[in-house]
């Protein structure tokens, strides 16, 4: 029998890849004649298997201890829309309350009617941010004192 035959039937008898069988004599295994006589070989450890390659836990693990430090958390490891990690009504509130919080601090040196108008204009999304907010507080300049 011819070394490729031994090989596939070995394969057979130890359940396993033709990939993964090693005949370490190859004189003694042309010898054989029947399926019984690979078997005996098997027996013998004349044919071996190799031992199965898996895929190894160290880089995910070392990726793992990255993360629990918090690496690996930039905005260039999101993934989804933009919208997915944070509704844009979530962010809506988020700027609304922080230009809100601004309104308020100054609206000791506001009038009435100029306060009411910019807390509606914050309201409609007027302003994109905080710093938008302060400088259209500063152009008006719609002080207690500037108006009079």
């Amino acid at each position: 029998m011819g070394l490729v035959t031994i090989k596939r039937l070995a394969a057979d008898l130890m359940k396993c890849g033709e990939s993964r069988v090693r005949i370490l004599d190859a004189k003694k295994a042309e010898e054989a004649l029947t399926r019984e006589d690979v078997r005996r070989l098997v027996k013998e450890r004349v044919i071996i298997k190799l031992q199965a390659i898996g895929v190894g836990r160290s880089k995910a693990q070392r990726k793992h201890e990255r993360k629990r430090e918090g690496r690996r958390r930039g905005p260039g490891s999101k993934k989804g829309t933009p919208f997915a990690a944070k509704s844009r009504k979530r962010r809506w509130i988020e700027k609304t309350r922080a230009q809100r919080k601004l309104l308020k601090s100054m609206k000791q040196k506001m009038d009435n009617s100029a306060y009411r108008k910019t807390y509606r204009m914050v309201k409609g999304s007027a302003f994109r941010t905080k710093k938008q907010l302060a400088i259209y507080l500063e152009e008006k300049g719609s002080s207690k004192g500037e108006a009079q």
